[in-house]
């Protein structure tokens, strides 16, 4: 498959039960009455910091890294109005944020952001990456839309 094959598609069933799982196991680290605060960008960060910083994770479990990562996606999700796709390329089925089905100048792989850097060994600071994460967006944001109001002479 080239970058043509790649997919982007609504997710579907399957997905969507597994992000939702992924989402489960990080948000059941609070306590149940404490779990509202998962609904904030900043009670997904703080929980994120805890569950890194304490070293609840070994850098083995992938699967359980890739649930951070599934908690990230949901903060950056919230905070830049992006939404959870699907894309399917040569690699498999992977889960992703973009602007939309249609806008997929922008598409960010959020799930492996915390494994890979923990499996090679880095700290993760959650704030800096999150903050990073956004601040680069935004600057693509702005790239694009300045090339699109020059491409129209304004």
């Amino acid at each position: 498959m080239t970058k043509t094959d790649q997919k982007i598609e609504e997710l579907n069933p399957d997905d969507i039960e597994r992000v939702e799982s992924q989402r489960k196991w990080v948000r059941e680290h609070y306590t149940p009455e404490a779990e509202h605060k998962y609904k904030t960008i900043e009670g997904k960060l703080n929980l994120l910091d805890t569950i890194i910083s304490r070293k609840w994770i070994e850098a083995t479990e992938t699967y359980k890294l890739q649930c951070l990562g599934v908690t990230l996606g949901d903060a950056l999700a919230e905070k830049l109005g992006m939404i959870w796709v699907a894309v399917d390329d040569e690699y498999g089925r992977t889960p992703a944020l973009s602007f939309s089905l249609t806008n997929t100048s922008i598409i960010i792989f959020p799930t492996n952001m915390i494994s890979k850097r923990i499996e090679r060994g880095e700290k993760v600071d959650v704030r800096e990456l999150f903050d990073g994460i956004c601040e680069m967006i935004n600057e693509e944001l702005e790239d694009t839309a300045e090339q699109t109001s020059g491409a129209d002479g304004v």
